[in-house]
């Protein structure tokens, strides 16, 4: 299983988001990133395989990347956070981290799941 795992829940409609492309970032410099994974939730609104090498996996500062805008696109409807950026700080790279999303077309919020 990989280190970080996520799912996306449509609290607008009350189902799971699937269909919704997530990226992995690493900082690479003061201002700028290196994508290390990416993939797209499952129809239950998870993913589960993010990070497929979890030797690699350090500890540092993280980056989760959800394609709002073109998620609530296929549905039809307008967003106004066309992109969520979740920061988030890995201690124990040898651990499990858990990062829901909890979205509607005008508001986010997440948490450390477990």
């Amino acid at each position: 299983m990989s280190p970080i795992t996520t799912h996306v829940l449509d609290t607008a409609r009350g189902l799971p988001a699937a269909g919704v492309r997530v990226a992995l970032d690493r900082p690479t410099g003061p201002e700028s990133w290196t994508e290390l994974a990416s993939g797209v939730t499952n129809a239950d609104g998870r993913l589960a395989d993010l990070v497929a090498d979890a030797a690699n996996f350090t500890a540092g500062i993280y980056r989760l990347r959800f394609a709002t805008a073109a998620y609530f696109h296929s549905l039809g409807m307008h967003c106004f956070f066309p992109e969520v950026q979740i920061l988030f700080q890995v201690d124990d790279p040898r651990g499990h981290l858990h990062v829901p999303l909890l979205l509607s077309p005008y508001g986010y919020t997440t948490y450390r799941g477990s």
